[in-house]
């Protein structure tokens, strides 16, 4: 049986620094980038946490997850509003998949004649 750590390993410094070195300047303009999106602008901190949970929620993205929702937390959002983001988030992601029946049913009309 596979456990968590199989497929996703535990992030550490140590990881980190070695992913880093093998391509310094992409990390350096990656994590300029971050930061500079997060930064408040039209959208708040906070708002801009939410959307990366949800976001993250969609990519499904454990790293992500643990990230952003602690830092959705500390720019002040609740925990309702945090769950509020996953389920907007949810919502799309079921969505999509019900609208790309269109394709599915375009395919089925084409074979079936």
């Amino acid at each position: 049986m596979m456990n968590n750590t199989d497929m996703f390993p535990n992030k550490t410094r140590e990881l980190a620094e070695k992913k880093a070195a093998l391509a310094p300047q992409n990390v350096e303009a990656w994590r300029n980038f971050s930061k500079t999106v997060f930064q408040a602008g039209a959208l708040d901190e906070k708002t801009k946490q939410l959307i990366a949970v949800a976001v993250a929620h969609v990519t499904q993205c454990p790293y992500c997850i643990r990230a952003h929702t602690p830092q959705a937390m500390r720019k002040g959002a609740s925990k309702e509003e945090i769950m509020e983001a996953i389920w907007v988030a949810s919502e799309m992601r079921a969505g999509a998949a019900y609208a790309h029946a269109t394709l599915a049913m375009e395919e089925m009309e084409k074979h079936s004649k």
